[in-house]
């Protein structure tokens, strides 16, 4: 464990750790690890896929309306949400969220099967460990009556996969009533019991697109094509030195085009990811993107009386951000830690957290412990032996953030 933990911190951990009501709490998620996995075995079930997540979020309300979350509704992006309230003179909020989409189209089959400890079915780990670790907290807390000091804001959000471009905690954030109250934010996601993500991967998506008159590939060949103006741009930016840090990508993950091996495309396009912790790289390459298309479309219209033209569209946006080593939950997380025997393990990825961190607001994503594999496949599997060291973490980590 860091050396580096607040011995306040610690002391306000174990003295929370001591109360009889959060033996309790642990207690129950003991007690009950079969029926959690019976409810992540329905839960995988109902299908999510991306931008249609809305049988999955009238599934989580029930639980919500079921625990007696004030508010609990589902709001104009699909988020599901309910409120566990706090202390009556507190106003401050902690937001703790898990993501409900997964990234499986809607003809994917699902087929949920249990042996022993292991769930197989798409989308069990990523999000289904997180999902129901949610629900198990608050069923942990309603069965220990906790009363914290803040109000505890329970999300089942969309958009977190691909293209929904973290839609639904960023609607969250952009309501008045929640971006003024949110004080601090828990995201659960997937597996394991040691990663705290910390550091949010700032990515930005872009698809450009070059299109022009076609023609056919012998009488019109002194004709710009598309792909091949393209494959320039490709090539100049593959030359880029990335070297150095902060660590900075840029992928090219689709190209597209053409209807015929002896015809001049009429048009192309090709998806392009950047990924970067400093936001100031991120518009570095955007404006070398910017420059290789502009550029090789100028040069390939010089002597052509048919120009190509471009578009390039922002797809995807996720900002980037870090949490502070000195601010309090950071010395929450290595307190918990220290106290449960657990090695923390401090990782820079791209998650639902990125949306507060990137506003200053303090956020953490961790796993909802147990283990899992074939990530984003039909094989995905999740298997429960270790979930409980994995809900007690995030359940005494809500309990700190949430001032109990």
């Amino acid at each position: 464990m860091a050396a580096t933990t607040s011995p306040s911190a610690y002391s306000r951990l174990s003295a929370i750790a001591s109360q009889r009501s959060v033996h309790e709490a642990f207690g129950w998620l003991h007690l009950h690890q079969q029926q959690i996995m019976g409810w992540q075995e329905e839960l995988v079930a109902v299908p999510a896929p991306p931008f249609h997540e809305h049988t999955r979020a009238n599934w989580l309300l029930k639980f919500f309306q079921a625990a007696g979350l004030q508010g609990a509704s589902i709001d104009e992006e699909g988020n599901c949400l309910g409120v566990y309230p706090g202390a009556e003179h507190r106003q401050s909020t902690v937001l703790i969220s898990a993501h409900i989409d997964t990234v499986f189209p809607p003809d994917t089959p699902i087929a949920p099967r249990i042996a022993g400890t292991r769930l197989y079915a798409p989308g069990a780990c990523d999000n289904g460990a997180g999902i129901v670790g949610m629900i198990a907290i608050l069923h942990s807390l309603r069965h220990a009556g906790i009363e914290p000091e803040h109000n505890i804001l329970f999300v089942g959000n969309v958009g977190e996969e691909g293209e929904g471009n973290l839609r639904g905690i960023r609607h969250i954030y952009n309501q008045k009533m929640w971006r003024t109250t949110i004080g601090s934010h828990l995201v659960l996601d997937g597996a394991g019991h040691e990663v705290a993500v910390t550091q949010a991967l700032g990515s930005r998506r872009y698809l450009v697109t070059l299109t022009g008159s076609g023609g056919h590939s012998w009488t019109d060949a002194a004709r710009p094509n598309p792909i091949v103006v393209l494959s320039r741009v490709i090539t100049r930016l593959s030359k880029l030195d990335l070297s150095g840090t902060p660590r900075t990508t840029l992928n090219v993950g689709t190209i597209e085009g053409g209807s015929a091996v002896n015809s001049i495309p009429e048009q192309a396009a090709a998806r392009f990811d950047v990924r970067s912790t400093a936001p100031e790289q991120i518009i570095r390459l955007e404006v070398e993107l910017y420059r290789a298309v502009e550029d090789s479309v100028i040069e390939a219209n010089r002597k052509s009386s048919f120009p190509l033209t471009y578009t390039i569209e922002i797809i995807g946006d996720r900002p980037a951000g870090s949490l502070a080593k000195e601010s309090s939950l950071h010395h929450a997380i290595e307190a918990v830690d220290r106290h449960l025997g657990i090695r923390s393990e401090m990782r820079v990825a791209s998650t639902d957290a990125n949306i507060p961190l990137s506003l200053a607001v303090p956020a953490v994503s961790i796993g909802a412990g147990g283990e899992g594999g074939g990530i984003h496949t039909r094989a995905e599997w999740y298997d429960a032996h270790g979930r409980e060291l994995g809900l007690r973490r995030a359940l005494l980590l809500l309990l700190m953030m949430a001032g109990y």
